[in-house]
């Protein structure tokens, strides 16, 4: 199984190649030659259990950083900078990022400002990376207990999604990365607004990629068990994600922030529990019930939209109860969400769902004045 795409984001072009095997060094030479670019050194950026991946596609010059949300901070970046300068890359220096969202981010944010700009590409090796971080540009770390709240927007030109990677992951990644899957499936509505359900959509593709696995336990080698249809999984959340940023690379337009489903809940709940405490994926998965019941609150979602999304994450094994059991204090909560870096002209905004994928609610357009007051009860369950 292999495929291949070209995208622009903005003045950026950028190539996806999904294949079973890891790139070595070589493809990923012919590979930016042919698209224009050469570079004269490199750096690949890993973490402790990526560090096996990155050695087989070049066996030295290695930044090795901790596993974990806790390490996407400043210090890594500079630590990556000076790895960099160490080994005396210029601004065609190559930066290969190797493992899943944090590395790419870091790995890209720092290629971003490395002497204005140097070259990037990606190693893709969690299914967090390849359904979302992977694609499109957006780089960061955490700062101030916020979530990516410090970044650029820097695509890379080359980015590869090996799947045989894939077969590593512990359970958790697979939960995080599939509540990204079902996030796009759900956006990527191919019926008409009347249809009376998901069938036959990328939607029905994740629920059937869930089959044969018992309810509530989550299958942690998927890849193994039904290679076929978790490669459809990932291509349409790779197409669906380069389509919206081709479209609107950053962010401006307002289709690319229907991406950010769940992720305004999600956010505030990492946030207030503490960066790491739970995994993006799950944080998402348990957005995305709050972004359903706050669209249901405002008109929006309908309680059968509602019913299928919930279907579908609890059939992953999802935390979707509220109060999340881990929230002991919902005045942090409320803090943390108003905090969201997502915020416009002092105002949030809340992706919800809608018939034809989702929308944006906010001050004026479907959220009312009292919408915190909304969101509060939502969270506690009231």
């Amino acid at each position: 199984m292999k495929k291949e795409y070209s995208f622009q984001f903005g003045r950026f072009p950028t190539r996806v190649i999904i294949q079973h095997e890891l790139p070595p060094l070589e493809q990923i030479r012919e590979n930016l030659t042919a698209l224009g670019y050469r570079f004269s050194g490199y750096l690949l950026v890993c973490d402790e259990h990526t560090e096996v991946f990155a050695r087989r596609i070049a066996g030295d010059a290695v930044c090795v950083l901790k596993s974990g949300e806790e390490e996407k901070t400043w210090p890594s970046i500079e630590r990556i900078l000076k790895l960099a300068k160490d080994r005396g890359l210029g601004r065609d220096g190559l930066f290969i990022g190797v493992g899943g969202g944090v590395v790419s981010d870091l790995s890209a944010f720092a290629a971003s400002i490395y002497m204005r700009g140097a070259r990037l590409c990606v190693v893709s090796t969690t299914l967090l990376g390849m359904a979302d971080a992977a694609v499109g540009g957006k780089t960061g770390f955490d700062l101030f207990g916020i979530k990516n709240f410090a970044g650029t927007f820097f695509p890379a030109r080359l980015v590869y999604m090996p799947l045989e990677s894939l077969n590593t992951l512990p359970e958790y990644e697979w939960k995080s990365g599939m509540a990204e899957i079902i996030k796009t499936a759900v956006l990527d509505r191919e019926e008409k607004p009347e249809s009376p359900a998901y069938t036959g959509s990328f939607f029905s593709a994740c629920l059937k990629l869930r089959e044969g696995s018992p309810p509530g336990v989550f299958p942690n080698r998927l890849y193994a068990l039904n290679p076929e249809g978790l490669f459809e999984c990932i291509t349409r959340s790779v197409e669906f994600k380069g389509r919206i940023v081709e479209a609107d690379p950053e962010e401006t337009g307002g289709k690319r922030a229907l991406l950010n489903l769940g992720h305004t809940f999600a956010h505030a709940l990492e946030a207030s529990l503490g960066l790491g405490s739970v995994s993006h994926g799950e944080a998402v998965a348990w957005g995305l019930a709050r972004s359903c019941e706050l669209g249901f609150s405002i008109g929006i979602t309908s309680e059968k939209q509602i019913g299928e999304i919930k279907e579908v994450l609890a059939l992953y094994g999802y935390e979707i109860r509220t109060p999340h059991p881990l929230l002991k204090d919902i005045p942090s909560f409320m803090q943390a969400l108003g905090g969201d870096k997502k915020k416009s002209s002092g105002q949030l905004s809340f992706i919800v769902p809608c018939e034809t994928g989702a929308v944006i609610a906010k001050l004026g357009a479907g959220l009312p004045p009292d919408y915190l007051h909304i969101v509060e009860k939502i969270i506690e369950n009231l």
